[in-house]
């Protein structure tokens, strides 16, 4: 005799049968797979439900991570989003998000590092791997909004950056530099010279850091934390403008002291974490500790 289950009963079994064929459909636990062959976790649900769309200005915080779970770059960038030019892009990823949302994306890492970044895939990743890009969607304005906005930001912070180019003219006054600055505006000394190796545009780079304020005042440092810092030179989103423009002067081993105009550091709008002000002038204590040879094509 067969007895009756009970519709809890059922109702589990069609529940199990749903997570096991969606299993099925994705390699990767708790990911789906969504529009471009990109894999899908949600973090955070945001109110807003107005996805961002192509033209569209946002502003995100974006981290790398290898399908480990590795962090190997964490940053904050403003970017117009552009129609996905081919399939697996992460320009899916930013057009899966509305406002305030919270997303883990699952991208193969040769299409980012080779067909959006033009660089070389960093030596920790093989062609054909899978990386984890997580994303957080701070803002999202369209191209009329966000071109208003800046003109009406720029006219209220010219004074902002008179005051600040004074405060750095007179810093180098009072420290008697001598050195002339580059076209970009930096100050570049050296303090130790290197073995002359030289770094190549998608060449690994290992380098320790100290980052000061004009007055003095520590703000960063890879020392303090015992944890030199490894990225890809030459790629978009790894560091600010002025330690990269550093680092291709310097040779493997070299150590140099670099003063960096705000339009070389955080410019206008200060550091994501809030530490750095914005039209702030800083200082760098740069070693390149180890340059790693671009992989061979």
């Amino acid at each position: 005799m067969i007895k009756k289950k009970s519709v809890g009963f059922y109702l589990g079994l069609v529940f199990l049968i749903t997570i096991i064929s969606g299993c099925k459909k994705s390699p990767y636990p708790g990911y789906e797979l969504i529009d471009g062959g990109v894999y899908f976790r949600l973090l955070a649900f945001g109110d807003n439900r107005q996805k961002a769309q192509p033209t569209d200005y946002v502003n995100i915080d974006i981290a790398y991570r290898t399908i480990n779970d590795s962090l190997f770059f964490l940053g904050r960038r403003t970017l117009q989003l552009t129609q996905p030019e081919f399939y697996g892009s992460i320009d899916y990823c930013f057009l899966a998000l509305a406002e305030y949302d919270s997303a883990s994306f699952i991208i193969d890492a040769q299409g980012l590092f080779e067909k959006t970044l033009n660089s070389e895939l960093p030596s920790f990743i093989k062609p054909g791997d899978p990386m984890k890009v997580d994303i957080k969607m701070l803002l999202i304005r369209t191209e009329e909004q966000y071109k208003r906005e800046k003109e009406e930001f720029l006219a209220w912070i010219k004074d902002f950056g008179e005051y600040e180019r004074t405060v750095l003219e007179n810093f180098i006054e009072q420290r008697a530099i001598k050195v002339k600055p580059t076209s970009s505006g930096m100050y570049f000394i050296s303090t130790h010279k290197g073995n002359g190796k030289k770094v190549q545009k998608g060449d690994i780079v290992t380098v320790n850091y100290e980052g000061r304020f004009l007055n003095g005042k520590f703000f960063d440092s890879t020392i303090k934390r015992k944890q030199p810092f490894e990225f890809v030179y030459g790629t978009e989103w790894q560091v600010i403008k002025g330690l990269e423009e550093a680092i291709g002067y310097m040779s493997e081993g070299e150590k140099a002291l670099i003063i960096l105009p705000s339009g070389l550091a955080w410019g206008a709008k200060g550091s994501s974490t809030g530490i750095v002000p914005p039209f702030t002038s800083v200082l760098y204590e740069l070693e390149l500790v180890k340059i790693q040879p671009r992989l061979s094509k």
